[in-house]
């Protein structure tokens, strides 16, 4: 059942390094045993559970390519995903057999995707093209010249190839060179900038960091606003992530002042902590931030389990700090240097130790594909199963958020 899995994931970019979508995998909690087709269906049944709601899906336009074996083709589970954000990857030598062809052709004329892994596009018989939607290939830098020719080809028919294990930025330019459609990677651990990053904070990042410190010490509201007039976008933006479905208002926040009254300080000091991330001139890569809002909601409901309110919150922060040298291109001490942070915060950013270290290792761990994420799981008395619930919660509510940066 899903309290033997872990879920996983990747997420896929296109040319333009926008995240289009998540690869899922699944980690057993007991590795010594195989995963049953029952459990895969009752896992598969759980992240559709937790991605779709009566208005449909809620990660939007966003693929998810499932790994898949033949037995999964035929899962009950599948009827409740979205076929045109589903696609299956499933490995070359099964194609060989008939009632899996079959199953293919039925699941790719409901809509859904598949992807072959496995296959040497090279040498590759053009009658797997009818029967697949993308493609997985791996750049070797060795033979660029022979890829360039095969890739060119198959750009010609309506298959969609997938570069995995994208390491570098340099190796991502040249996929879209080649003309490679998406990427798997760890890209988004990975800042995109080329040119030497600036040594200090721009004037949007001091502003932001001054309005931290001072909502930390409940500084007046008049006095925030007074910060905030110095930058003219600085307001707006704040204002277009605390109105964004991530916050779940009922009411529209019409100014500084009517956030503090309607939510406190605590909350507006999490969204000052986005835009941070949000005014960076280093060149970061868009995954990159995602990926920071994932694991800083990631924590933060990992926290809900066992800790305050507030506690939680701070998770949220660490988190997002967690990215914040990559995202500012500055060393983790300096940015640390220009703010206070709780002791607990502080030591978990550092070195993953204290009380919020597990929480914020965990979360990382199940972005890593990390064999760790069992030990953090259990140290923390977590199940599996409330691991993959805040997992599938925390991409939702970066999704609502993404669309007010």
């Amino acid at each position: 059942m899903v309290e033997n899995n872990f879920i996983l994931r990747e997420p896929l970019l296109d040319p333009k390094q926008k995240v289009i979508g998540f690869q899922f995998s699944w980690q057993q909690l007991n590795s010594a045993s195989d995963t049953n087709i029952e459990e895969l269906d009752y896992l598969l049944g759980f992240v559709a559970g937790h991605l779709n709601n009566d208005q449909g899906f809620l990660l939007g336009d966003s693929l998810l390519f499932l790994e898949a074996v033949p037995e999964l083709l035929h899962a009950e589970s599948l009827k409740h995903f979205s076929p045109r954000n589903t696609v299956l990857i499933l490995h070359k030598k099964y194609f060989a057999e008939e009632s899996t062809l079959e199953a293919v052709k039925q699941l790719r004329s409901a809509g859904f995707g598949i992807c072959l892994r496995g296959a040497e596009v090279t040498t590759l018989e053009r009658s797997f093209f009818a029967h697949v939607s993308h493609i997985e290939v791996k750049l070797n830098a060795a033979n660029f010249a022979s890829q360039a020719k095969v890739y060119g080809s198959l750009k010609q028919s309506s298959v969609k190839m997938i570069a995995r294990d994208v390491s570098s930025w340099q190796d991502f330019d040249a996929c879209s060179a080649l003309g490679l459609d998406s990427f798997v990677g760890k890209l988004h651990l990975t800042p995109r900038a080329s040119v030497v990053v600036p040594k200090t904070l721009n004037p949007s990042q001091t502003i932001i960091l001054q309005l931290m410190e001072m909502v930390r010490k409940n500084a007046d509201i008049q006095q925030l606003e007074l910060v905030v007039k110095r930058d003219a976008t600085l307001a707006y933006k704040l204002l277009r992530y605390i109105n964004s479905a991530g916050f779940g208002l009922r009411t529209e926040i019409q100014s500084l002042k009517h956030a503090v009254q309607m939510l406190g300080y605590s909350p507006l000091y999490r969204w000052l902590t986005v835009l941070l991330a949000t005014a960076s001139t280093s060149g970061y890569s868009p995954v990159l931030l995602e990926t920071a809002i994932v694991r800083g909601r990631f924590a933060e409901l990992l926290g809900q389990m066992k800790m305050t309110k507030a506690e939680a919150e701070n998770l949220f922060v660490a988190g997002m700090f967690s990215l914040l040298d990559r995202l500012l291109g500055l060393p983790m001490q300096d940015i640390l240097s220009t703010i206070q942070l709780p002791d607990v915060v502080t030591e978990a950013l550092m070195s993953r130790d204290g009380a919020f270290g597990s929480y914020l290792a965990l979360a990382e761990a199940c972005e890593l594909n990390s064999m760790l994420v069992r030990s953090l799981s259990e140290s923390l008395k977590i199940s599996a199963e409330d691991v993959n619930a805040a997992h599938l919660s925390a991409l939702v509510w970066a999704k609502s958020v993404a669309v007010a940066a």
